[in-house]
């Protein structure tokens, strides 16, 4: 009787050893407007968008035993294990011609990091970091409410509890090493995305150069 993680695991060794790729994660609360930043740098930067959450959904809506598995243990209730999120992560980085990607609401917590690099073998360049107060986010969230049912204020408060409990503790990590680029992500988007800017545009020089 195969697991989920045995499934996860037929077919994906560790990256090919000539795939070098430069993986970005993007961290930020719910409101704080990384999906539209994430949207900017692809058009601009030429990166792949990869979100943990879409991967999931995918796998699950293609029908294979693995995505079974999946959607099972989220209607128990249960979390799907690092290693099950990491391989489709992974096989979409191998199957994708691209060799630079943005990584979109993962890792959500430390076991999550540390497992990716574990399995993966491969240390984010940098994290990006959309940094906004919760009033803000709070206010962003509710003002797009277009019947979304995760989006009333109770929910929204849980949601922010969640997301400051289990992913400080990952950008605290990666900003010990330096590795945090700080977006202030409660400007305008347009001003947002000039800091983005500049954080990706010296890092392109340095390919190029």
């Amino acid at each position: 009787m195969g697991t989920v993680v045995d499934s996860a695991n037929q077919g994906a060794g560790s990256m090919p050893p000539n795939k070098k790729v430069t993986v970005i994660f993007v961290l930020g609360g719910p409101g704080s407007g990384k999906g539209t930043q994430c949207t900017n740098i692809v058009e601009n930067f030429g990166y792949t968008h990869l979100s943990a959450g879409d991967l999931l959904r995918a796998e699950i809506k293609s029908g294979s035993e693995n995505g079974t598995m999946i959607s099972n243990m989220i209607k128990e209730g249960k979390i799907v294990p690092s290693e099950v999120t990491i391989k489709l992560l992974q096989r979409a980085i191998q199957e994708n011609g691209n060799d630079k990607f943005l990584i979109d609401g993962f890792p959500r917590n430390e076991e999550n990091r540390a497992a990716f690099e574990l399995v993966t073998g491969i240390e984010p360049e940098f994290v990006l970091f959309f940094d906004c107060p919760e009033e803000e986010m709070e206010r962003r969230l509710l003002g797009r409410n277009q019947g979304r049912e995760d989006d009333n204020i109770e929910t929204i408060r849980k949601r922010f509890k969640v997301y400051m409990e289990s992913s400080l503790p990952v950008i605290e990590y990666y900003n010990s090493k330096g590795k945090v680029r700080k977006i202030d992500a409660a400007k305008p988007v347009g001003e947002v995305f000039e800091a983005v800017k500049a954080v990706f545009a010296p890092a392109d020089e340095k390919v190029a150069a």
